[in-house]
């Protein structure tokens, strides 16, 4: 068996992002062993989480969820000692992390909250960013291994702030790529130039990084994943999670929880996440080509002035090809696998209630049902106006609402 030494790197998970990362070490002159739950033909793989522990005192740990997460620290728990550092960087909970910190200082290590920011290409040239949080003196020690993939290190805090900061941004980036997808569709169903749109967009304030690299992803119909939807989907649950900890709603999250989850629903979950743009184009092909002819026009939400019906309820429970993880079976929507794991269901408090939008100012005010406000004799009755409800999240066994950022958040409601 090979001798530990300092310079010994261990990681554990060799998917899109980890396999890259271990390039990266090699290159930088670290020992690098490897482990993943499917056996790979590379150098240096071992046959047990343990073993990679009792090789290397630096850990770095690419699995995709919560439960991954902690069997992982607990299957390497009977070699970890004083001198193990390991470094978390898959994006799951707060608490999850924190619980992983636990189990590894128990046995006298510390564990670093290192999830990062940068996808495929990035991984590939080493220009990751790391957000971490934990002890400043392990973070120390550990810095030329995170250097070896990274091109910035940001200290958060505490073990559990850097997680809590990687779930935001990605709050934003789905969002962004939700928004993108519904503005493209917007573009191509008005029989624009989709790449005079990406032009517009070049110098607009909304465009980002993620913009520059999705939209022509969208455009071409080229799915292959740089981040996928199940781990995307997989943050943004988590996110929607904390915000009803909270006792509060997010509407954009929201609306890009369902896309994802629709997209899961037509056993998409292992293509990049830009697929979003398929609720509205399903065939996906290169904008403009045969296969989106007219039976393949954008999916619109029903806001037709003449229509008051209501919009077509989705069943919740439907066969794919994935699982469905604890954490989100709650929310009664089909959500990613775990890579690693069954996770067991769990009870989420679900936000109960409708909030009425109210009329801007020197509007007319929504119609109210004549059982709640009577009319006056001597008036004739009023006409039927359009009220919007913000709509709650998606309870068991209820349909979902429109799709689309602006279906997500509203829905038509006539009163008499």
């Amino acid at each position: 068996m090979a001798s530990r030494t300092r310079k010994n790197v261990g990681v554990l998970g060799l998917g899109i992002i980890g396999q890259r990362v271990v390039e990266n070490l090699r290159e930088g002159g670290f020992h690098v062993f490897v482990w993943n739950r499917t056996p790979r033909p590379v150098p240096n793989f071992v046959g047990s989480p343990a073993e990679v522990a009792e090789l290397c005192d630096y850990i770095q740990i690419f699995v995709s969820d919560d439960d991954a997460l902690l069997q992982m620290v607990q299957r390497m728990t009977p070699n970890l000692t004083a001198h193990h550092i390991v470094m978390a960087h898959c994006t799951v909970s707060p608490d999850t992390m924190r619980a992983a910190a636990e189990i590894v200082e128990r046995r006298g290590g510390q564990l670093l909250d290192c999830p990062f920011t940068g996808s495929k290409n990035a991984a590939e040239k080493g220009e990751l960013v790391y957000y971490v949080g934990g002890d400043e003196a392990a973070l120390r020690q550990a810095r030329p291994i995170l250097e070896a993939s990274s091109k910035e290190i940001i200290d958060i805090g505490k073990v559990g702030d850097a997680t809590t900061i990687k779930v935001a941004t990605n709050m934003i980036t789905a969002a962004s790529v939700q928004g993108a997808a519904e503005a493209l569709a917007l573009v191509s169903k008005s029989g624009l130039s989709p790449e005079k749109f990406a032009a517009a967009m070049r110098n607009n304030g909304s465009n980002s990084a993620t913009l520059e690299m999705k939209l022509p992803m969208m455009m071409e119909g080229n799915f292959e994943p740089h981040f996928s939807v199940k781990h995307m989907l997989k943050d943004v649950v988590i996110a929607t999670r904390l915000a009803r900890a909270f006792g509060i709603e997010f509407g954009a999250t929201d609306a890009s929880r369902h896309g994802l989850t629709e997209e899961m629903r037509q056993g998409r979950g292992d293509a990049d996440y830009s697929s979003l743009f398929r609720q509205y184009f399903p065939a996906g092909g290169p904008l403009g080509a045969a296969a989106n002819g007219e039976e393949d026009q954008p999916r619109l939400a029903g806001i037709d002035e003449g229509k008051t019906e209501q919009p077509e309820k989705v069943p919740v429970a439907v066969e794919t090809s994935a699982e469905v993880p604890s954490e989100a079976k709650s929310m009664g929507e089909v959500v990613p696998a775990p890579a690693t794991v069954e996770a067991e269901p769990e009870t989420a408090t679900e936000v109960g209630g409708h909030t009425t939008v109210p009329a801007a100012p020197n509007e007319p005010a929504p119609a109210i049902s004549a059982a709640t406000q009577p009319v006056a004799a001597t008036e004739p009755k009023p006409k039927e106006e359009t009220v919007l409800t913000f709509p709650v999240p998606l309870k068991e066994g209820e349909g979902e609402e429109p799709r689309g950022l602006w279906g997500g958040f509203w829905r038509r409601r006539t009163d008499d």
